[in-house]
């Protein structure tokens, strides 16, 4: 019997091992510098990804109200989507799959396609994506869509071409609980990394990792304490993009 609960136990740590995600690209960061390397031993801060699958790759969020450069009323302001090749049955879950950026400030999760929001005077850029089931943004084509409107008597932003950043995580003064990851969850809209030589710098007060393609950043053992999370969306020769949109920081703390 108790050869047959070890076999048992071996199958399912084996098991487990192998469901295990893979890490990729993992970096270690000294947080010490050389006048206090004889204090006691810190677990090394490490940036990495999981090889994660991609969720919903079919995925498809179309969006019909705002019209581009459309102008509303101060007030209540309509928005309108459709989603396609997607499990929205928000009735069962009741978690948020839908969320918008308005002009680089934090997601607000819906859990509806159609729904309003109050918005005062000026200009305003939404980026709306779909999230999977750990709330992470789905990043190929079409999961994502981008629209400029204005609200009262405001002009529209100038025109750029250029690619800019929507940060889904962190969000601003998130709290970690030490020794939880904490994720930078980013999309690039209006361009393709890798054919427009782009790459995302990702800075935590004086740490900083890099990633040329679209997947979530991990930060493991950050220490206790208050940080600013920097995100730079840079040129391969490390020259930041001009955009308003092109750097978004927020403020996180792990206690």
């Amino acid at each position: 019997m108790n050869k047959n609960l070890t076999l048992l136990t071996m199958i399912w740590l084996l098991s487990a091992c192998s469901s295990e995600k893979e890490r990729i690209n993992e970096e270690f960061v000294t947080t010490s510098s050389p006048e206090v390397a004889m204090e006691p031993v810190t677990p090394q801060v490490k940036f990495f990804q999981y090889e994660d699958q991609e969720a919903y790759p079919d995925a498809i969020l179309e969006l019909y109200t705002p019209l581009g450069n459309q102008s509303f009323k101060a007030g209540k302001v309509p928005f309108e989507f459709n989603v396609k090749n997607f499990p929205f049955d928000l009735n069962e879950t009741r978690e948020f799959k839908l969320f918008n950026i308005l002009n680089g400030g934090d997601p607000v999760g819906f859990y509806s396609p159609i729904f309003q929001r109050d918005l005062t005077e000026g200009s305003y850029r939404v980026v709306a994506y779909l999230v999977d089931e750990e709330g992470l943004a789905l990043k190929n084509f079409g999961n994502y869509v981008d629209r400029d409107f204005q609200v009262g008597d405001s002009r529209p932003f100038p025109y750029s071409g250029e690619p800019y950043l929507a940060v889904n995580y962190p969000r601003s003064a998130q709290v970690y609980e030490p020794g939880s990851e904490v994720i930078i969850d980013f999309l690039v809209v209006g361009g393709d990394m890798k054919l427009d030589g782009l790459k995302v710098s990702i800075e935590i007060d004086k740490m900083k990792y890099e990633i040329d393609h679209m997947a979530p950043v991990r930060v493991e053992n950050l220490p206790g304490g208050n940080y600013t999370v920097k995100v730079r969306l840079l040129h391969s020769d490390g020259k930041e993009l001009d955009g308003p949109f092109s750097s978004v920081s927020k403020s996180i703390i792990v206690r």
